[in-house]
């Protein structure tokens, strides 16, 4: 790769996604005194805990400049607000178009989702493999890296964060 595909690819990284839609504007689904978002579908007894389980990443390490790949499970407690399943898997697409850490990444799709939905709680749990672990160094192929941020209920409740990490498929 010549220093030029390498500068393109950067900046190509740097300059992000756009944040989905929904997120950006704040137009997502409110409900008040029990009526429904028909426009969305969606009814108040309908929504349950939304979690999106598997949803493939990709980004590029920012100390080693090599990529990182892996699987998000991102959930939450609505409250009064609620987002179309999509707009979670582009949030983390969102984060992740950029040079990252995991744990940055993580927390900063569990702070979005917190501050503009305002739910009961939140959970992301991301795991992924990283290239500077299994290219160079330890060369520790298939070792998977695990980081986890749990907000509002999800953390301060033990069945509420026991049934997160149960659907997410990892240990407590």
């Amino acid at each position: 790769m010549s220093p030029r595909e390498l500068a393109r690819l950067a900046t190509g990284i740097e300059n992000g996604a756009p944040l989905p839609e929904n997120l950006a504007g704040g137009a997502v689904s409110t409900y008040g005194d029990g009526a429904t978002a028909q426009a969305d579908g969606y009814s108040k007894s309908a929504h349950g805990r939304p979690f999106v389980k598997h949803q493939p990443f990709r980004t590029v390490c920012e100390h080693h400049l090599l990529p990182f790949a892996g699987v998000a499970h991102v959930g939450y407690l609505p409250a009064e607000r609620i987002l179309g399943l999509s707009k979670l898997a582009r949030l983390v697409e969102h984060f992740a178009a950029r040079p990252q850490t995991q744990e940055r990444l993580t927390r900063q799709v569990a702070d979005c989702l917190l501050e503009r939905l305002q739910p009961r709680g939140v959970g992301v749990v991301l795991e992924a493999e990283h290239s500077c672990m299994t290219l160079r160094g330890v060369r520790a192929t298939g070792a998977t890296t695990v980081t986890s941020a749990l907000l509002g209920t999800l953390r301060s409740d033990p069945r509420s964060r026991s049934e997160f990490f149960a659907l997410a498929g990892v240990r407590a």
